[in-house]
């Protein structure tokens, strides 16, 4: 698409070429109850963990996006593209893309897709490193999956992207 506000892609490359002026980003793991968010600072050095949202109907879930991109002035979405191990997709990456569509149109933002394979097992063994208890894990997991997956983009965008 040649209008950069709805760029959805897996390119860091692509991507940032979207965000010429950098920008504060919003991170996404969606599950299948929960929307785990983070956002990092607008020079893309940090990542960090924030709510966790749970899933309703899409416009609602999409008020409360909307809120936080108000809020955080955040100028575009990283949204992590659960993968297989072996890279392929299947029915839940499907979904994401599905899901990121949707969420481009609404917010008229630039959609990064990364992928998250790992994310939440890195996001559980910082916490267990963090001493956090299992009850608290289980709470923050999937915000704390969120930053790992933004944080992953952030230091390919700072990187100059693949």
């Amino acid at each position: 698409m040649d209008d950069d506000t709805h760029i959805i892609t897996d390119s860091a490359l692509v991507y940032g070429d979207a965000l010429p002026e950098g920008g504060a980003l919003l991170g996404l793991d969606l599950g299948t109850k929960t929307i785990g968010v983070a956002t990092c600072d607008p020079g893309w050095r940090y990542a960090t963990a924030g709510k966790t949202i749970a899933r309703s109907k899409f416009t609602k879930d999409c008020g409360t996006l909307r809120s936080i991109v108000a809020e955080r002035s955040i100028k575009g979405v990283v949204i992590g593209l659960p993968r297989n191990m072996d890279g392929s997709e299947g029915p839940r990456a499907q979904a994401s893309r599905a899901y990121a569509r949707n969420l481009g149109v609404a917010l008229a933002l630039p959609i990064l897709l990364w992928d998250e394979r790992w994310s939440t097992a890195s996001a559980e063994a910082a916490m267990i490193g963090q001493d956090m208890s299992r009850a608290r894990r289980a709470e923050k997991i999937d915000s704390h999956a969120a930053a790992v997956i933004l944080q992953g983009a952030i230091d390919a965008l700072a990187g100059g992207g693949l």
